[in-house]
């Protein structure tokens, strides 16, 4: 997944701000003390849309004002806040054009279900395919013509872009990708057959194909970030290049940094 950065291009001398924060009392906090220090616009006479929350309702708002073709700044009020910047009062916000901008393409989704209804959804962090009952799923992965795995049995399977790789992904032992590696990860979820498969890394390009072996006895559902889709027979999962998510990050807490503090710490447990 190409993603470059750089400093915001051609930038303004001052930011119109249009603020979104996350429905809790730290949200609603920060916002407080942001609102303070900084002019607000509506939404279309502002050049960035400054995120208050966590990785969650970044991934919501993303998704929701993306159209709009502004970048996103976000403050981090969860717990790690990955896609996030951290909170500090001495934040000079009109100053947030000197940040780095990270331009993210995420994956598209398309499920087919057991009723043969085609639907779609995109994913900036990772598409997980998850077992739907007491059954482990019982799954085949191919990309394009090329069998990656004939027979896979396990909870399910992982599919990350590097921005996604240090979170679900991770805690399924899948690795950690550099942001401007151009890989995706294909990580098994407690996989039982066969038990030495670790998964596999492959081109941002590659045309994942998931089916399911016997939908009938053994039911998946496919999760694009939050968006579910129940009774999947087969997911066809891609790189959406046209589709372009950028993010401004404070120069000394980079995605590129965070993603190498993660690397290291992997490396060090």
């Amino acid at each position: 997944m190409g993603v470059p950065v750089r400093v915001w291009p051609r930038a303004p001398m001052m930011v119109n701000a249009f603020v979104v924060s996350d429905k809790n009392s730290r949200s609603s906090k920060i916002k407080n003390a942001v609102l303070k220090r900084i002019n607000t616009y509506s939404l279309s006479k502002s050049n960035l849309i400054i995120v208050i929350g966590g990785d969650g309702f970044m991934l919501e708002t993303l998704k929701k004002y993306n159209k709009y073709k502004k970048p996103f700044y976000g403050i981090n009020s969860g717990n790690y806040g990955f896609l996030m910047n951290k909170f500090s009062e001495k934040t000079n916000y009109k100053n947030l054009i000197k940040g780095r901008l990270v331009s993210i393409s995420p994956l598209e989704m398309s499920v087919k279900n057991k009723s043969n209804i085609i639907k779609k959804c995109i994913a900036i962090n990772e598409i997980s395919v998850l077992r739907q009952s007491r059954q482990t799923a019982s799954l085949t992965i191919s990309n394009g013509k090329k069998q990656i795995i004939k027979h896979l049995i396990s909870d399910g399977v992982l599919v990350s872009t590097p921005a996604g790789s240090t979170a679900y992904n991770l805690s399924v032992h899948g690795p950690i990708l550099s942001i401007d590696s151009n890989k995706l990860s294909i990580s098994p979820i407690s996989a039982f057959r066969p038990r030495r498969w670790k998964g596999k890394i492959v081109s941002d390009k590659s045309k994942i194909t998931i089916k399911n072996l016997n939908h009938i006895k053994r039911p998946i559902s496919a999760v694009a970030d939050n968006i579910e889709v129940r009774n999947a027979k087969s997911i066809s999962i891609k790189t959406n290049k046209k589709i372009k998510f950028n993010l401004i990050f404070d120069k000394n807490r980079s995605l590129q940094k965070k993603i190498k503090i993660e690397q290291l710490r992997n490396e060090v447990n």
